[in-house]
């Protein structure tokens, strides 16, 4: 086993990142390109984006912005902040610090029709191609797979920057059996990333339970204790606090949040569950890094093969991940750790992913939910039959098979999602 090896993929994919990272990457597009036409004033902007990534742009408030305002929600306002504020050497938090009267040049950009979206006709998922134009120069910028993976820039027709490999072909092959002999062997002296990750997302679930953000999924669970609709359990106190994080994140928190895959839901939901579940019973500190580790890599695994954006709601992977984790820190084996995680994609396959949105704290109260349970029933010997379902002969099969139904079978419900959403602009 190669242990730096998975330090370096937890590093890769355990990202800060601040707001919803779809519209993010609008913003970074931009400002790429408004950094190399970086003379004159911007006279057209045209962006093609792929479907998936406009869906998870739609509906989402950026960060810092008022959650009332429709249209900060828009790609169009993520693109023209960043063509306003250009600092690309922020990555995934170059929304950081926004102004007022940035916001409202954003709009004055908007409303004066300089910036256009269309849909590209791109093979990835997550493609976005940006043509800026000044009135001396035009740059052409290319992002694939990646939120801030710039594969193509040209300038004025000539060809600065092109990468011939996509991000998704440098993720090296994981198991559960390789994460399960680097968890059990590595010092968590060497996983910085993991403690930090444990502090930035439990930074902004506290912040989601302080103040009126989104749909107020963890306030109100919270909130509902005194009546007897919840209990102050463990289960209710994790799902409360996991789903306030998104509920702050989704809804225009200025704190970051530590992402994984791309996603800061998944990453607040693969780590917050994990590190309720091992305060409550109070755990040593060394077991919980390593749960936490183990659910951030499930994580990573399942996603490398189901793509960073789907027709079906990341959420279930980052939940899944999270009931590995519990399993781990409930003393569960390899054995309970496959069991948990076929359980819980006997029990959430076929959640949709309807767009990124406020509503993405309650299937992340969902989800939290069933992590719990799953990882309860596994560390008490129940196994889901292989002839049920999509259950595969191993759990790496039934992977195989949840990501085939992701990526093939739900293609036709996910064209549909995306009409009835772009209807609505």
């Amino acid at each position: 086993m190669d242990e730096s090896k998975y330090i370096t993929i937890l590093n890769r994919e355990l990202v800060k990142s601040l707001g919803c990272t779809e519209p993010i990457a609008f913003s970074y597009a931009t400002a790429v390109a408004r950094k190399y036409a970086n003379q004159g004033i911007v006279t057209r902007v045209q962006i093609n984006a792929s479907p998936n990534l406009i869906k998870n742009a739609m509906a989402v408030t950026l960060p810092g912005t008022n959650p009332f305002e429709i249209n900060l929600s828009s790609p169009l306002m993520a693109a023209a902040l960043g063509i306003i504020n250009p600092e690309t050497n922020k990555n995934l938090e170059i929304l950081n610090s926004i102004t007022k009267s940035q916001i409202e040049n954003a709009k004055e950009m908007i409303s004066e029709g300089i910036i256009s979206l269309g849909i590209a006709n791109s093979n990835s998922k997550l493609y976005l191609e940006v043509i800026l134009e000044t009135n001396d120069s035009k740059a052409k910028v290319v992002v694939a797979d990646f939120h801030t993976n710039v594969v193509l820039v040209e300038v004025d027709g000539q060809i600065i920057r092109k990468k011939s490999t996509s991000y998704m072909e440098k993720k090296e092959d994981l198991d559960i059996e390789g994460i399960w002999n680097f968890v059990e062997t590595v010092d968590p002296s060497k996983l910085d990333i993991i403690h930090k990750s444990i502090e930035i997302n439990k930074k902004i679930c506290k912040e989601g339970l302080k103040k009126s953000y989104g749909l107020q999924v963890g306030i109100n669970i919270k909130g509902n204790r005194d009546n007897g609709f919840f209990s102050n359990d463990i289960i209710s106190q994790a799902i409360a606090f996991t789903a306030a994080g998104s509920d702050a994140r989704m809804s225009g928190c200025s704190l970051p949040a530590m992402s994984n895959s791309g996603s800061g839901n998944q990453g607040i939901s693969t780590t917050i569950p994990v590190v309720i579940v091992g305060e409550k019973l109070d755990l040593p500190s060394e077991k919980l890094i390593k749960a936490v580790t183990l659910s951030n890599l499930i994580t990573i695994h399942i996603k490398s093969h189901f793509g960073l954006l789907s027709p079906m709601c990341g959420a279930i992977i980052s939940a899944t991940g999270a009931s590995c984790g519990i399993t781990y820190l409930l003393g569960g084996k390899k054995s309970e750790i496959r069991s948990a995680l076929q359980i819980m994609l006997a029990n959430l396959t076929g959640m949709i992913c309807d767009g990124a949105k406020s509503g993405c704290a309650l299937k992340i109260a969902t989800c939290t939910y069933s992590a719990i349970q799953s990882a309860l029933l596994a560390t008490n010997g129940v196994k889901i039959p292989t002839k049920e379902g999509i259950m595969g002969e191993t759990a790496e099969k039934t992977i195989e098979n949840f990501c085939n139904l992701a990526n093939h079978g739900m293609v036709p419900v996910d064209h549909q999602i995306l009409e009835i959403m772009l209807q609505k602009t």
